[in-house]
């Protein structure tokens, strides 16, 4: 599927009520392929390879197959597990994916990112490790990508502080945030999955429901919700990307 070509949207000016209340209960496909053809430039998905990523890179991908294909922005923490940068590394030959990485300044391992700032800092100080290694770059990364409109992988059954989140939203530096699986729950996702053979990171299949840094990422037991895994021990609900 080629873009259509036509003149973009002003996002501006959009009706986000109405666009919401459009689309509240689409499809993620039908959500993502209303975006492709109205933001036909600046559209980024930002992905962190987990099993929800996946499933908004498969439909990009494989299906919608827009014409130039819709950039995938990473955030290398240089704190990933073994297992997520080999998925990375996998569905970029599989899909052709234009990934776009970006990471911490100057450091290029774990090992100097210590020496830099410090051992552990995620102990030491978590709001300035995420600031380093996902805040800023994803910043920058929109940034140089010239992003107006970017796509999450968030679904509102994730977590109580994403229940009431709505598929179209601005942030704070006005860019469109698009939320195609707000309305999906964690098995349509992963239906979504089996029904289409779409690879995933096999940390899921190990406990790993959300899948983070590997220093503040643990197993889930059963009952728990899918995202206690991540800042175990701690109040945090959210890296701070989202907030």
């Amino acid at each position: 599927m080629t873009q259509a070509a036509q003149s973009p949207v002003q996002l501006s000016n959009l009706n986000l009520n109405a666009l919401n209340k459009r689309f509240d209960k689409a499809s993620p496909r039908e959500i993502l392929s209303w975006c492709v053809e109205n933001i036909p430039t600046g559209f980024v998905q930002t992905s962190a390879f987990n099993v929800d990523d996946m499933v908004i890179t498969d439909i990009l991908y494989r299906d919608l197959q827009p014409n130039p294909p819709v950039p995938v922005l990473f955030l290398d923490t240089l704190h990933h597990f073994p297992e997520s940068l080999e998925l990375v590394s996998k569905a970029k030959a599989v899909y052709g994916l234009d990934l776009h990485t970006f990471k911490v300044p100057d450091v290029n391992s774990e090992e100097e990112f210590a020496a830099k700032y410090g051992e552990a800092l995620w102990d030491t100080d978590v709001a300035q490790f995420h600031h380093l290694t996902k805040i800023e770059p994803l910043v920058r990364g929109l940034t140089e990508l010239k992003a107006v409109a970017w796509i999450t992988g968030r679904r509102r059954d994730q977590a109580v502080t994403r229940a009431d989140m709505p598929v179209f939203e601005f942030d704070a530096n006005g860019r469109m945030k698009v939320n195609p699986l707000a309305s999906w729950t964690r098995k349509e996702s992963w239906a979504y999955v089996y029904e289409h053979d779409t690879m995933y990171n096999p940390l899921h299949d190990e406990g790993y429901p959300s899948i983070g840094d590997r220093p503040l990422t643990t197993k889930v037991g059963e009952g728990e919700d899918e995202r206690a895994g991540r800042w175990r021990g701690s109040e945090k609900t959210e890296c701070g990307i989202h907030i």
